[in-house]
């Protein structure tokens, strides 16, 4: 019989051993996986048997594909938005922890990653990504905005990147993940349960993962064409790098679609591309446009516990409104990809609306 249990504890030899085990839900994070994690962290922690911890995930498909969005919705329509907010406040204190964890914190991804699931993998020591790695942060396409840390890692990866993957939720195959930072190493799945036992002994992390890696920018992954998500810009990011850095540099998010409405418009072999990526950030809320490059510029420029803190204050704002229901009820609910955004246009976000997600709380969060 399988296992039910929705995370999965277990000690092997050197290793401590977390799956993640809600298939089904796509390996979505809810409030006692996070809960548990976290336990586990803190008694291996403090285990001289335990030199590193792995964490992976049941079913194939996904090793996460976020957070439990359907029980927030519901909480939030019932007037429960507390306890949402006391999920995210748990939530980003693993965050923290995962960050500043002392011993090797190995994920091994394979399948989708987003949100939730960027949480408890992209903070850790080593992030191996399998040929089905598929990262994406999209959250501007329901109202949300690019959270679990996102504030901190986004910034910091090469060039614009970052800001690129913040605007449009595109998606990143595990070469670019690779070639940008978000991954490490890379590893054919059919090797990661061969991987994962290696790593289990008393062996050097680092060297287990180098008879193991594959070369950059190799593996039968990269040829692979899936159907997109939809409003998810297509192609690979170094590909089109130049582009990127040079259109996602601009100080607005209305100089940002010209940029690529200029280059839309010429006969250069970005054209159609820009033409697909502006589609895509003008389907996003418009709000969670202007909040998403406000965290890039600024997270840049902040310690790892600042960008953390702000995310928090922009959540337990972003949880009273209506935005965030609105891309739930569209994508997830009623799945007729017809979010009604209040306000409607880019152009309608005031400077004003967007200080009001960062100003400080009562209540901060606070990281031990």
């Amino acid at each position: 019989m399988p296992d039910e249990r929705d995370i999965i504890l277990d000690r092997r030899g050197a290793a401590g051993v977390v799956t993640l085990n809600r298939p089904t839900a796509l390996n979505a994070v809810n409030g006692g996986m996070v809960r548990m994690l976290r336990d586990a962290l803190e008694r291996w922690r403090h285990d001289d048997a335990v030199t590193r911890v792995i964490i992976t995930a049941a079913g194939g498909r996904a090793f996460s594909a976020g957070g439990d969005l359907r029980a927030i919705y519901e909480a939030g329509r019932a007037g429960r938005q507390h306890e949402s907010l006391a999920f995210w406040r748990e939530e980003y204190a693993l965050n923290a922890v995962i960050r500043h964890y002392p011993k090797p914190y190995l994920a091994l991804i394979d399948g989708i990653v987003m949100g939730g699931g960027v949480g408890v993998s992209v903070h850790g020591s080593h992030r191996v990504a399998g040929d089905r790695f598929d990262f994406a942060m999209p959250e501007v396409g329901i109202g949300f905005f690019p959270d679990v840390g996102a504030t901190w890692f986004l910034p910091r990866l090469p060039g614009e990147i970052g800001t690129y993957c913040a605007l449009t939720g595109a998606r990143l195959k595990a070469a670019d993940a690779v070639a940008a930072g978000i991954a490490t190493h890379r590893v054919p799945s059919a090797h990661f349960a061969e991987l994962t036992e290696a790593l289990c002994s008393r062996d050097g992390v680092d060297a287990v993962l180098a008879a193991f890696a594959s070369p950059a920018g190799s593996g039968p992954g990269d040829s692979e064409k899936e159907a997109p998500s939809p409003n998810s810009p297509e192609g690979s990011v170094t590909e089109h790098r130049g582009a990127i850095d040079r259109i996602f540099s601009a100080g607005s998010v209305e100089e940002i679609l010209a940029r690529l409405d200029a280059e839309a418009a010429g006969a250069g072999g970005d054209a159609s591309w820009s033409a697909e990526v502006a589609a895509a950030i003008r389907a996003k809320a418009p709000l969670s446009l202007k909040i998403a490059l406000a965290q890039m510029r600024r997270g840049r420029h902040w310690s790892f516990a600042q960008c953390m803190q702000a995310e928090f204050r922009i959540v337990s704002r972003v949880v009273y409104g209506h935005d965030f229901y609105e891309g739930i009820r569209a994508v997830i609910v009623d799945k007729d990809n017809r979010p009604r955004w209040r306000p409607e246009r880019i152009a309608a976000v005031t400077e004003d609306a967007v200080e009001r997600h960062f100003a400080p709380l009562e209540s901060e969060l606070m990281l031990s």
